[in-house]
Protein backbone atom coordinates (compact mmCIF):
# COMPACT_ATOMS: atom_id res chain seq x y z
CA UNK A 1 0.00 0.00 0.00
CA UNK A 2 1.22 3.50 -0.85
CA UNK A 3 -0.79 6.59 0.00
CA UNK A 4 -0.80 10.18 -1.18
CA UNK A 5 1.05 11.36 1.94
CA UNK A 6 4.19 9.60 0.59
CA UNK A 7 5.18 8.17 3.97
CA UNK A 8 6.51 5.04 2.31
CA UNK A 9 5.60 1.59 1.05
CA UNK A 10 3.50 -0.34 3.59
CA UNK A 11 4.10 -4.11 3.64
CA UNK A 12 1.86 -6.35 5.75
CA UNK A 13 1.96 -10.13 6.04
CA UNK A 14 -1.67 -11.10 6.67
CA UNK A 15 -3.54 -14.34 7.32
CA UNK A 16 -7.31 -14.67 6.82
CA UNK A 17 -9.61 -17.40 8.12
CA UNK A 18 -13.22 -17.93 7.10
CA UNK A 19 -15.69 -19.25 9.68
CA UNK A 20 -19.10 -17.87 10.58
CA UNK A 21 -17.37 -14.55 9.96
CA UNK A 22 -13.97 -13.65 8.54
CA UNK A 23 -11.07 -13.19 10.94
CA UNK A 24 -7.59 -11.84 10.31
CA UNK A 25 -4.11 -11.65 11.76
CA UNK A 26 -1.38 -9.19 10.83
CA UNK A 27 1.64 -11.43 11.41
CA UNK A 28 4.33 -8.92 10.44
CA UNK A 29 4.28 -5.39 9.07
CA UNK A 30 6.74 -2.70 8.14
CA UNK A 31 6.96 0.57 6.24
CA UNK A 32 9.80 1.11 3.79
CA UNK A 33 10.35 4.89 3.82
CA UNK A 34 10.58 6.50 0.43
CA UNK A 35 14.07 7.83 -0.31
CA UNK A 36 14.00 11.52 -1.17
CA UNK A 37 14.51 10.74 -4.85
CA UNK A 38 11.32 8.66 -4.87
CA UNK A 39 9.36 11.29 -2.96
CA UNK A 40 10.38 13.85 -5.56
CA UNK A 41 9.60 11.56 -8.51
CA UNK A 42 6.17 10.57 -7.21
CA UNK A 43 5.22 14.11 -6.26
CA UNK A 44 6.00 15.33 -9.80
CA UNK A 45 4.69 12.27 -11.66
CA UNK A 46 1.51 13.93 -12.94
CA UNK A 47 3.63 16.42 -14.90
CA UNK A 48 5.48 13.78 -16.94
CA UNK A 49 5.14 13.12 -20.65
CA UNK A 50 3.43 9.93 -21.75
CA UNK A 51 6.77 8.19 -22.26
CA UNK A 52 8.08 9.49 -18.93
CA UNK A 53 4.98 8.25 -17.14
CA UNK A 54 5.32 4.73 -18.59
CA UNK A 55 9.00 4.62 -17.64
CA UNK A 56 8.17 5.74 -14.09
CA UNK A 57 5.43 3.11 -13.87
CA UNK A 58 7.89 0.34 -14.73
CA UNK A 59 10.69 1.75 -12.57
CA UNK A 60 8.39 2.04 -9.56
CA UNK A 61 7.19 -1.52 -10.14
CA UNK A 62 10.78 -2.77 -10.19
CA UNK A 63 11.55 -0.95 -6.93
CA UNK A 64 8.34 -2.24 -5.32
CA UNK A 65 8.98 -5.81 -6.41
CA UNK A 66 12.49 -5.65 -5.02
CA UNK A 67 11.28 -4.32 -1.64
CA UNK A 68 8.76 -7.18 -1.43
CA UNK A 69 11.38 -9.78 -2.36
CA UNK A 70 13.91 -8.46 0.16
CA UNK A 71 11.38 -8.26 2.99
CA UNK A 72 10.02 -11.76 2.47
CA UNK A 73 13.59 -13.07 2.38
CA UNK A 74 14.45 -11.17 5.58
CA UNK A 75 11.50 -12.64 7.48
CA UNK A 76 11.90 -16.08 5.84
CA UNK A 77 8.32 -16.33 4.69
CA UNK A 78 6.49 -17.49 1.59
CA UNK A 79 3.08 -16.12 0.62
CA UNK A 80 0.13 -17.28 -1.46
CA UNK A 81 0.23 -14.02 -3.38
CA UNK A 82 0.88 -10.29 -3.11
CA UNK A 83 -2.09 -7.95 -3.23
CA UNK A 84 -1.04 -4.45 -4.21
CA UNK A 85 -2.72 -1.10 -4.50
CA UNK A 86 0.02 0.74 -6.37
CA UNK A 87 0.54 4.49 -6.04
CA UNK A 88 -2.22 6.75 -7.36
CA UNK A 89 -1.08 9.44 -9.78
CA UNK A 90 -4.35 10.37 -11.51
CA UNK A 91 -7.85 10.01 -10.09
CA UNK A 92 -10.57 11.68 -12.17
CA UNK A 93 -13.54 9.28 -12.06
CA UNK A 94 -15.86 11.94 -13.45
CA UNK A 95 -14.06 11.57 -16.79
CA UNK A 96 -13.46 7.83 -16.38
CA UNK A 97 -9.78 8.02 -15.40
CA UNK A 98 -7.85 6.50 -12.53
CA UNK A 99 -4.22 5.38 -12.62
CA UNK A 100 -2.08 3.60 -10.03
CA UNK A 101 1.55 3.06 -11.01
CA UNK A 102 3.62 -0.02 -10.23
CA UNK A 103 2.61 -2.47 -12.93
CA UNK A 104 1.66 -5.77 -11.24
CA UNK A 105 3.20 -7.88 -14.02
CA UNK A 106 6.60 -6.32 -13.32
CA UNK A 107 6.13 -6.68 -9.55
CA UNK A 108 5.33 -10.37 -10.05
CA UNK A 109 8.44 -10.90 -12.16
CA UNK A 110 10.77 -9.14 -9.71
CA UNK A 111 9.28 -10.38 -6.44
CA UNK A 112 8.74 -13.97 -7.59
CA UNK A 113 5.19 -13.87 -6.21
CA UNK A 114 1.83 -13.97 -7.93
CA UNK A 115 0.28 -10.51 -7.74
CA UNK A 116 -3.30 -9.25 -7.58
CA UNK A 117 -3.57 -5.59 -8.53
CA UNK A 118 -5.23 -2.90 -10.62
CA UNK A 119 -8.31 -2.84 -8.39
CA UNK A 120 -9.81 0.56 -9.18
CA UNK A 121 -9.99 0.58 -12.99
CA UNK A 122 -12.94 -1.75 -13.44
CA UNK A 123 -15.07 0.14 -10.94
CA UNK A 124 -14.51 3.43 -12.77
CA UNK A 125 -15.32 1.66 -16.06
CA UNK A 126 -18.60 0.51 -14.47
CA UNK A 127 -19.51 4.10 -13.61
CA UNK A 128 -18.18 4.08 -10.05
CA UNK A 129 -15.87 6.42 -8.21
CA UNK A 130 -13.15 3.78 -7.95
CA UNK A 131 -12.97 4.72 -4.28
CA UNK A 132 -13.14 4.06 -1.48
CA UNK A 133 -12.55 0.31 -1.81
CA UNK A 134 -11.79 -0.39 1.86
CA UNK A 135 -15.48 -0.59 2.99
CA UNK A 136 -15.86 -4.24 1.95
CA UNK A 137 -13.23 -4.97 4.60
CA UNK A 138 -15.04 -2.75 7.10
CA UNK A 139 -18.19 -4.75 6.40
CA UNK A 140 -16.64 -8.20 6.74
CA UNK A 141 -13.71 -7.67 9.14
CA UNK A 142 -14.80 -4.75 11.37
CA UNK A 143 -18.58 -5.16 11.51
CA UNK A 144 -18.67 -4.58 15.28
CA UNK A 145 -18.15 -0.83 14.77
CA UNK A 146 -20.95 1.58 13.91
CA UNK A 147 -18.60 3.44 11.60
CA UNK A 148 -14.97 3.42 10.45
CA UNK A 149 -13.02 6.63 9.87
CA UNK A 150 -9.71 6.69 8.02
CA UNK A 151 -7.45 9.72 8.39
CA UNK A 152 -4.89 9.36 5.63
CA UNK A 153 -4.11 11.69 2.76
CA UNK A 154 -7.90 12.04 2.69
CA UNK A 155 -10.51 11.34 5.33
CA UNK A 156 -13.15 8.80 4.43
CA UNK A 157 -16.02 7.31 6.39
CA UNK A 158 -17.67 3.90 6.08
CA UNK A 159 -20.88 2.80 7.82
CA UNK A 160 -24.14 0.93 7.36
CA UNK A 161 -27.11 3.11 6.44
CA UNK A 162 -30.50 1.46 5.91
CA UNK A 163 -28.80 -1.97 5.95
CA UNK A 164 -26.40 -1.03 3.14
CA UNK A 165 -22.71 -0.25 3.45
CA UNK A 166 -22.08 3.36 2.47
CA UNK A 167 -18.79 5.21 2.27
CA UNK A 168 -17.42 8.45 0.89
CA UNK A 169 -14.47 10.80 1.00
CA UNK A 170 -14.94 13.61 3.49
CA UNK A 171 -12.06 16.03 2.89
CA UNK A 172 -8.28 16.09 2.45
CA UNK A 173 -6.30 15.57 5.66
CA UNK A 174 -2.59 14.72 5.57
CA UNK A 175 -2.33 15.76 1.92
CA UNK A 176 -2.90 19.38 3.00
CA UNK A 177 -1.42 19.28 6.52
CA UNK A 178 1.86 17.77 5.30
CA UNK A 179 1.98 20.21 2.38
CA UNK A 180 1.80 23.09 4.87
CA UNK A 181 4.36 21.51 7.21
CA UNK A 182 6.83 21.14 4.33
CA UNK A 183 6.84 24.92 3.96
CA UNK A 184 8.59 25.02 7.35
CA UNK A 185 11.13 22.39 6.29
CA UNK A 186 9.48 19.57 8.25
CA UNK A 187 7.94 16.44 6.70
CA UNK A 188 4.85 16.83 8.90
CA UNK A 189 3.63 18.67 12.00
CA UNK A 190 4.66 16.14 14.64
CA UNK A 191 1.83 15.64 17.12
CA UNK A 192 0.13 18.77 15.83
CA UNK A 193 2.51 20.87 17.92
CA UNK A 194 2.68 23.79 15.48
CA UNK A 195 -1.07 23.55 14.86
CA UNK A 196 -1.75 23.90 18.58
CA UNK A 197 -0.03 27.30 18.60
CA UNK A 198 -2.13 28.66 15.74
CA UNK A 199 -5.40 30.55 15.58
CA UNK A 200 -8.46 29.86 13.43
CA UNK A 201 -8.92 32.38 10.63
CA UNK A 202 -12.68 32.69 10.22
CA UNK A 203 -12.52 34.10 6.69
CA UNK A 204 -10.43 31.18 5.41
CA UNK A 205 -12.54 28.68 7.33
CA UNK A 206 -15.68 30.07 5.71
CA UNK A 207 -14.18 29.68 2.23
CA UNK A 208 -13.24 26.09 2.95
CA UNK A 209 -16.62 25.20 4.41
CA UNK A 210 -18.62 26.70 1.52
CA UNK A 211 -17.14 24.53 -1.22
CA UNK A 212 -19.92 22.81 -3.24
CA UNK A 213 -18.29 19.37 -2.84
CA UNK A 214 -19.42 19.23 0.76
CA UNK A 215 -23.07 19.67 -0.21
CA UNK A 216 -22.95 16.74 -2.66
CA UNK A 217 -24.50 13.43 -1.75
CA UNK A 218 -22.29 10.33 -1.96
CA UNK A 219 -20.86 8.31 -3.52
CA UNK A 220 -18.10 10.85 -3.98
CA UNK A 221 -14.31 10.77 -3.89
CA UNK A 222 -11.40 13.18 -3.98
CA UNK A 223 -7.98 13.18 -5.62
CA UNK A 224 -4.78 15.18 -5.81
CA UNK A 225 -6.08 17.21 -8.74
CA UNK A 226 -9.03 18.55 -6.72
CA UNK A 227 -6.81 19.57 -3.81
CA UNK A 228 -4.35 21.41 -6.05
CA UNK A 229 -7.12 23.30 -7.81
CA UNK A 230 -9.58 23.97 -4.99
CA UNK A 231 -7.72 23.98 -1.66
CA UNK A 232 -4.02 24.76 -1.93
CA UNK A 233 -4.58 28.13 -3.68
CA UNK A 234 -6.41 29.24 -0.50
CA UNK A 235 -3.47 28.35 1.75
CA UNK A 236 -1.69 31.74 1.53
CA UNK A 237 -1.29 35.08 3.31
CA UNK A 238 -1.31 33.66 6.84
CA UNK A 239 1.35 32.27 9.18
CA UNK A 240 1.75 28.51 8.71
CA UNK A 241 0.58 27.79 12.26
CA UNK A 242 -2.69 29.64 11.54
CA UNK A 243 -3.15 27.84 8.23
CA UNK A 244 -2.62 24.52 10.00
CA UNK A 245 -4.99 25.41 12.83
CA UNK A 246 -7.69 26.67 10.46
CA UNK A 247 -7.45 23.65 8.19
CA UNK A 248 -7.55 21.29 11.17
CA UNK A 249 -10.72 23.02 12.33
CA UNK A 250 -12.15 22.44 8.86
CA UNK A 251 -11.31 18.71 9.10
CA UNK A 252 -13.04 18.41 12.46
CA UNK A 253 -16.12 20.32 11.30
CA UNK A 254 -16.46 18.17 8.19
CA UNK A 255 -16.20 14.94 10.19
CA UNK A 256 -18.63 16.27 12.80
CA UNK A 257 -21.10 17.08 10.05
CA UNK A 258 -20.88 13.64 8.45
CA UNK A 259 -21.36 11.86 11.80
CA UNK A 260 -23.88 14.20 13.39
CA UNK A 261 -26.69 11.63 13.42
CA UNK A 262 -24.52 8.64 14.36
CA UNK A 263 -23.94 6.88 17.65
CA UNK A 264 -21.97 3.89 18.87
CA UNK A 265 -18.31 3.03 18.39
CA UNK A 266 -16.18 4.79 15.78
CA UNK A 267 -12.97 3.00 14.72
CA UNK A 268 -10.35 5.58 13.72
CA UNK A 269 -7.21 4.58 11.82
CA UNK A 270 -4.70 6.15 9.44
CA UNK A 271 -1.63 8.31 10.03
CA UNK A 272 -3.69 11.38 10.88
CA UNK A 273 -4.69 9.94 14.24
CA UNK A 274 -1.03 10.19 15.35
CA UNK A 275 -1.62 13.97 15.29
CA UNK A 276 -2.36 14.43 18.99
CA UNK A 277 -4.06 17.78 18.50
CA UNK A 278 -6.43 16.46 15.83
CA UNK A 279 -7.12 13.32 17.86
CA UNK A 280 -8.02 15.31 20.99
CA UNK A 281 -10.36 17.57 19.01
CA UNK A 282 -12.18 14.57 17.56
CA UNK A 283 -12.44 12.77 20.89
CA UNK A 284 -13.79 15.92 22.55
CA UNK A 285 -16.25 17.02 19.90
CA UNK A 286 -17.68 13.86 18.34
CA UNK A 287 -20.77 12.32 19.90
CA UNK A 288 -19.58 8.80 19.08
CA UNK A 289 -17.18 6.72 21.19
CA UNK A 290 -13.83 7.15 19.45
CA UNK A 291 -11.87 3.86 19.41
CA UNK A 292 -8.19 4.16 18.52
CA UNK A 293 -6.67 0.67 18.04
CA UNK A 294 -3.07 -0.51 18.19
CA UNK A 295 -0.46 1.37 16.19
CA UNK A 296 -0.18 -1.69 13.95
CA UNK A 297 -3.83 -1.46 12.92
CA UNK A 298 -3.70 2.35 12.74
CA UNK A 299 -0.86 2.22 10.25
CA UNK A 300 -1.65 -0.98 8.32
CA UNK A 301 -5.44 -1.28 8.19
CA UNK A 302 -5.57 -0.25 4.52
CA UNK A 303 -2.79 -2.69 3.61
CA UNK A 304 -4.68 -5.40 5.52
CA UNK A 305 -7.89 -4.71 3.63
CA UNK A 306 -6.21 -4.61 0.24
CA UNK A 307 -4.76 -8.02 1.09
CA UNK A 308 -8.34 -9.08 1.82
CA UNK A 309 -9.51 -7.65 -1.52
CA UNK A 310 -6.94 -9.93 -3.11
CA UNK A 311 -8.33 -12.95 -1.23
CA UNK A 312 -11.83 -12.19 -2.48
CA UNK A 313 -10.52 -11.69 -6.03
CA UNK A 314 -8.74 -15.07 -5.95
CA UNK A 315 -12.02 -16.65 -4.82
CA UNK A 316 -13.89 -14.73 -7.55
CA UNK A 317 -16.18 -13.14 -4.96
CA UNK A 318 -17.53 -9.60 -4.72
CA UNK A 319 -14.90 -7.21 -3.39
CA UNK A 320 -16.35 -3.84 -4.48
CA UNK A 321 -19.76 -2.62 -3.36
CA UNK A 322 -21.89 -0.53 -5.71
CA UNK A 323 -23.58 1.10 -2.69
CA UNK A 324 -20.18 2.57 -1.85
CA UNK A 325 -18.73 3.55 -5.22
CA UNK A 326 -21.85 4.19 -7.31
CA UNK A 327 -20.97 1.57 -9.95
CA UNK A 328 -23.79 -0.17 -11.85
CA UNK A 329 -23.46 -3.23 -9.60
CA UNK A 330 -21.37 -5.12 -7.07
CA UNK A 331 -18.41 -6.77 -8.73
CA UNK A 332 -15.11 -8.61 -8.36
CA UNK A 333 -12.28 -6.19 -9.21
CA UNK A 334 -8.59 -6.70 -9.80
CA UNK A 335 -6.35 -8.63 -12.17
CA UNK A 336 -4.13 -11.61 -11.35
CA UNK A 337 -0.56 -11.73 -12.65
CA UNK A 338 1.33 -15.01 -12.30
CA UNK A 339 5.04 -15.11 -11.52
CA UNK A 340 5.59 -18.72 -12.55
CA UNK A 341 7.67 -19.32 -15.64
CA UNK A 342 6.18 -21.84 -18.07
Amino acid sequence: MSGTSLDGLDLALCRFTEGDTWSYTIERATTVPYPQVWQDRLRAAHQLSGEGFIMLDRSYAQWTGEQIRLWLHAISRDVNFVSMHGHTIFHRPEIGVTSQIGHPAVVAAISGCDVVGDFRVSDVALGGQGAPLVPIGDELLFHEYAACLNLGGFANISMNIDKQRRAWDVCPVNFVLNHLARRTGAAFDSGGELTSRGNVDEALLSKLERHPFFAQEGPKSLGREWVEQEVLPLMVDLPIRDLLRTYTEHIVLRIQHELQNSSGKLLVTGGGIHNSFLRKELETRLQMEVVVPSNELIDFKEALIFAFLGVLRYREEVNVLASVTGAVGDHCAGSIFLSRLK
